[in-house]
């Protein structure tokens, strides 16, 4: 198949991580099924496009309805992971798993407009082989929600990490932007930033958020903060260089101090002896210094985590439609050998008379 032909028509998977998501998943399904055959039946994707559901190791009934659409042969991939292995780690499973010419990262409670899909395609028809989703409006999201989100994105920028602001997991891939992406080992994964590393071309499709169709969000402000601190840690030392700077503007503000203090001593009379040269430098420095050592733990587990090179996931099942049994032209074959029994036994008959 020609370039030209590969992008009129290119195979495509929508990658799609679940983890506990049985009570969204029903409408997520049809809403990307209907998606894919309004592309086909418009001859902007093939017909072997597919739509991979990667269950994170969900406790809900998230697989049993995967499994139920690969059996129903519809065009669904299910992948199963050992156990949850992260959102991330889901993702990076789907991709590897995935064969399609483009491949779509999308959330499984579609808060991200599936209609995109169809904008990134033809911006991958132009040759872009990175489009960013970005979220152009986010009022289905909370004023902490939106804030927070920008000022994290700000706090990369200002660290200097390559990130797209408001732009989270819902992206294209072609497949040579996926073997570059495989080509990075680091257990601590963070997307957002890898993805525009790779240094191919791209461009931004822009959409609006909507609200969660059912169930409840997986990012609580917990994990929403463990993301933000793997995003700095696993692409900045810039919180290294701020510690060194901070012992110098210390170093720098004790010598102030003992002017001042000298300076209180000998000027005026109105002091309490050994107050501020005490008290002030002990509560100051001892909050420093364990601001300073929980940094500095971080990237220690950050380095722990990477030497032990474990594996990131382990897939525990692939399900697939499985291809319809060719019957006719299996039985061709066995007609042809029943014709040739016939016409060797006519021969033998012929040779035997002629005798």
């Amino acid at each position: 198949m020609s370039r030209a032909d590969l992008l009129t028509c290119p195979m495509l998977s929508i990658v799609v991580p679940c983890f506990n998501e049985e009570a969204v998943l029903g409408q997520t399904y049809a809403r990307l099924a209907g998606l894919r055959e309004h592309l086909v039946r418009g001859g902007r994707i093939s017909a072997r496009s597919e739509i991979i559901f990667v269950d994170d190791g969900s406790r809900d009934g998230t697989w049993r309805l995967i499994d139920g659409w690969v059996r129903e042969a519809g065009p669904v991939v299910g992948v199963k992971l050992s156990r949850n292995c992260g959102h991330q780690n889901a993702l990076l499973a789907g991709l590897t798993s995935a064969r399609g010419d483009a491949v779509v990262t999308i959330d499984a409670d579609l808060q991200d407009d599936e209609g995109a899909i169809e904008r990134m395609l033809a911006a991958f028809g132009e040759g872009a082989e990175v489009v960013y989703g970005v979220r152009e409006r986010r009022d289905a999201d909370t004023w902490f929600k939106r804030n927070t989100a920008r000022l994290f994105y700000r706090t990369m920028h200002a660290l200097g990490v390559q990130t797209v602001c408001d732009h989270a997991d819902y992206r294209l891939l072609s497949q040579r932007a996926i073997r570059y992406l495989s080509e990075y080992k680091e257990a601590n994964l963070f997307l957002r930033g890898v993805v525009p590393l790779l240094g191919l071309r791209s461009t931004v499709v822009h959409y609006d958020r909507r609200a969660r169709l059912a169930g409840e969000s997986k990012y609580p402000l917990r994990k929403m903060l463990e993301f933000a601190i793997d995003g700095v840690t696993s692409f900045s030392t810039a919180p290294l260089r701020a510690i060194a700077l901070l012992g110098f503007a210390l170093s720098l503000l004790c010598v102030l101090l003992t002017v001042w203090v000298l300076a209180a001593k000998f000027l005026t009379t109105d002091t309490v002896p050994g107050w501020a040269s005490t008290i002030l430098p002990i509560y100051f420095l001892g909050g420093v210094q364990l601001l300073c050592a929980g940094v500095l733990g971080e990237y220690v587990g950050k380095i722990y985590t990477e030497v032990k090179r474990r594996p990131r996931f382990f897939i525990e099942q692939v399900a697939q439609p499985q291809p319809a049994q060719p019957v006719a032209a299996a039985a061709r074959p066995v007609r042809s050998r029943a014709r040739g029994r016939r016409q060797h036994a006519a021969a033998a008959v012929s040779a035997l008379e002629a005798r």
